[in-house]
């Protein structure tokens, strides 16, 4: 984080074998964190990336499309890989290609809510069966060298705790942290997160928690330290902002952060496209770019006429010409 002065709470943190840069991390999300977006989260000041979590049951029957997925440049490191599934022997193999293709750290879903997920056994059901669960960590962390981390949630249900029992489970079964989502599954993105119950888990157990679930800014970010965290997953408020873990440094050090304007998030999208046509040729790039246009483009003045534009065109000097055309 360049120029920034660094407060207390962000620091440098040893994962298992591994020393990350500093403490506030990029979340996994389907479909959003891919490596163009990593790499410019990195460029952002996450200490950490951490890639979308990738089907062990898939891996084992060799998918094309998850293959990919485990595909790191050095741009995007170091970067945590997310795997998910149900049994011991497909998560040891996805944990070993995972580590093969240059994962520095390889992270278990126990916290997805997604119906389609969890009738595959995987995810937040998880949560039901810790004995299960903790298999699966041991799989793991025996597979790897590499450290192992569990992602999960304080309940399925709301205050109907669970979150101390799976990171206790996640410690115990060898795991190098715990990744804990603040809020329960049955309420996947929405509402307040339960700090209480975060720091019932932070001091539960001797391993690092990452607080994740809400926080956007230096109060928020704050909220969490304060719960005992040792560090932050910051997930949606990356989306539009990929500088935001830069900004929540600053302002966790008293500065001010550099306003996002409606011009810097043009210059920040464009760079996302430019990185995504660098890596996949002006085709792909820009057929990719323009999945997640609705994420950037909110709030921009004739949102829906320039994605509408920006949709049909096929090179990036159209692309950039659009861009740099807005007024605000």
């Amino acid at each position: 984080m360049e120029g920034a002065a660094v407060s207390a709470e962000v620091r440098s943190i040893k994962i298992g074998s591994f020393t990350a840069p500093n403490n506030l991390w990029l979340a996994p999300m389907a479909g959003v964190t891919d490596g163009p977006f990593r790499a410019l989260c990195l460029r952002g000041g996450a200490g950490v990336v951490c890639a979308e979590m990738v089907s062990a049951h898939a891996l084992h029957y060799a998918s094309p499309r998850s293959l990919r997925m485990l595909r790191v440049d050095e741009s995007e490191k170091p970067v945590s890989m997310q795997i998910f599934g149900s049994d011991e022997q497909t998560i040891s193999e996805a944990a070993r290609a995972a580590e093969a293709r240059g994962a520095d750290i390889i992270d278990i879903n126990a916290g997805c809510p997604v119906k389609k997920i969890n009738k595959a056994g995987a995810g937040c059901v998880l949560m039901k069966d810790p004995v299960h669960l903790g298999r699966l960590v041991a799989a793991a962390v025996k597979a790897v060298k590499v450290p192992v981390t569990l992602k999960t949630r304080i309940a399925l249900k709301r205050g109907v705790l669970l979150g101390d029992e799976m990171a206790r489970v996640a410690e115990s079964e060898g795991a190098a942290a715990v990744m804990m989502h603040a809020r329960a599954a049955e309420d996947v993105h929405a509402g307040e997160p339960d700090l209480d119950a975060l720091a019932k888990v932070c001091a539960a157990v001797k391993i690092p928690v990452f607080g994740n679930g809400g926080i956007a800014d230096g109060r928020t970010a704050k909220a969490f330290f304060d719960a005992g965290c040792a560090g932050l997953l910051i997930g949606r408020a990356a989306v539009g902002n990929p500088y935001v873990f830069q900004d929540i440094a600053q302002e966790l050090a008293g500065q001010k952060p550099l306003p996002l304007t409606s011009a810097r998030r043009v210059e920040i999208y464009l760079a996302l496209i430019e990185e995504n046509v660098s890596r996949y040729g002006e085709k792909i790039g820009l057929g990719r770019s323009k999945k997640t246009s609705g994420y950037w483009l909110r709030g921009f003045p004739n949102a829906a006429e320039t994605r509408g534009r920006f949709v049909r065109m096929e090179n990036l000097a159209d692309v950039r010409a659009l861009f740099q055309s807005i007024s605000f």
